[in-house]
């Protein structure tokens, strides 16, 4: 076991910004839904405006660092081993059982987190934001008053953004249990405040040697 670096600066400013922005927009957006009063409806309609607009960007910049980085494969799903990921949360894990697949520095996420987070890039998240600036669209302040845009459907525009909503807040939940599934309750959330974490890189090392090995022997077969 080595502890060394899982997740670099970036990721890990990203990742609690992301958390942040998106507790933010549920605490605003449920009340703007008239789910409970905290803020007041105008305060929580403008924090949650900005909120929204700091997410798009949020997230523009982590496209970018995620392509130029390459890191965008990590979220590539497959289904090698997910059978396996999914005993082992449901079953497994109360027995001890080994987990099915290793965390390594180039492939952090197992089966499960790769299909999960690539249905809520492309899938969740956009319905969010598509949702949301047409919603945001829906009123304008005009000369006259408030005008009303011609955007037809508004209502069904307002149920798929609010189901988005609740799909989030039950990843989060999902999420806040997942993060005790370490070594110790504590080991994941350590790893994304410092970034280090301990992992087996025994099969790495074996890796390594193997390949040194073959060049010394086509070293020594050329001499």
């Amino acid at each position: 076991m080595k502890k060394v670096l899982i997740y670099k600066k970036f990721e890990r400013f990203w990742h609690w910004m992301q958390a942040a922005l998106i507790l933010l927009l549920a605490l605003t957006g449920f009340e703007i839904h008239g789910s409970y009063s905290l803020l007041g409806f105008e305060t929580a309609v403008k924090y949650h405006n900005i909120a929204a607009y700091a997410f798009i960007i949020l997230i523009a910049f982590a496209i970018f660092w995620h392509f130029t980085t390459g890191l965008w494969r990590q979220y590539v799903p497959t289904l090698t081993n997910l059978k396996s990921q999914f005993n082992y949360y449901l079953f497994g894990i109360f027995k001890n059982v080994p987990h099915p697949t290793k965390k390594t520095v180039l492939s952090k996420l197992n089966p499960l987190q790769k299909l999960t987070y690539f249905g809520l890039k492309v899938l969740v998240i956009p319905i969010m934001v598509t949702s949301g600036l047409l919603y945001l669209t829906y009123r304008t302040s005009g000369i006259d008053g408030v005008q009303t845009s011609n955007i037809a459907g508004i209502n069904v525009i307002a149920f798929v953004h609010t189901a988005g909503a609740f799909l989030l807040v039950a990843f989060i939940i999902l999420h806040l249990y997942l993060i005790t599934t370490g070594k110790t309750i504590l080991t994941n959330l350590e790893a994304m405040i410092t970034g280090y974490e301990e992992i087996d890189i025994q099969d790495e090392n074996e890796s390594t040697k193997n390949e040194n090995e073959i060049d010394t022997q086509k070293i020594m077969e050329i001499k």
